[in-house]
């Protein structure tokens, strides 16, 4: 199985997830990594995972100026150019045969707020013809920048490892 993980992290913590994630589908998975500025849109080469992470801004995905809210809060300049939102809309309607997986971060200390970037890209992705093949998953940071939560990347390495056993299940070829 071949793996792609788009990510996109403002200020460290969830391109680390994504890390975490690519750990538990490795030795299922031939995984790549990339940041969502410099992922391709449509896709060049065929995957048969496609993971979306990114953080949670104002309930959803983030947008141009979320985005430079939170360089003004100290994330890198390089982070604000283009998040998983404008990548998604450059990606063509299917059906498409790569299975999907959605995951965000989100500050733990308001986690009875609604909105979620993961649940937004999913219902994004399922509009262009994407299958989910897990629900959406949230991952917790200690405030706006960070950190992680304790326990947070342990626990995106086992979402990798039951990810990969889920898209076995569902691969096609199966």
């Amino acid at each position: 199985m071949k793996a792609l993980i788009v990510v996109e992290s403002m200020f460290g913590n969830t391109r680390k997830v994504a890390e975490a994630v690519a750990e538990g589908l490795r030795g299922h998975a031939e995984v790549e990594v990339v940041a969502a500025a410099e992922a391709h849109a449509p896709l060049l080469e065929l995957v048969d995972l496609l993971v979306v992470g990114g953080p949670t801004h104002a309930f959803s995905m983030t947008r141009g100026s979320t985005r430079e809210d939170a360089v003004r809060q100290g994330a890198s300049p390089e982070a604000a150019v283009t998040g998983i939102r404008e990548w998604i809309g450059r990606l063509h309607a299917g059906p498409h045969s790569e299975m999907v997986a959605t995951f965000d971060t989100r500050v733990g200390k308001v986690r009875h707020l609604p909105g979620s970037a993961a649940k937004s890209a999913v219902k994004a992705l399922r509009k262009l013809g994407y299958t989910p093949v897990v629900p959406a998953e949230s991952f917790w940071v200690a405030d706006v920048s960070g950190p992680l939560l304790e326990g947070e990347l342990d626990r995106a390495r086992a979402w990798g490892e039951a990810l990969a056993t889920a898209a076995a299940r569902t691969s096609p070829t199966k």
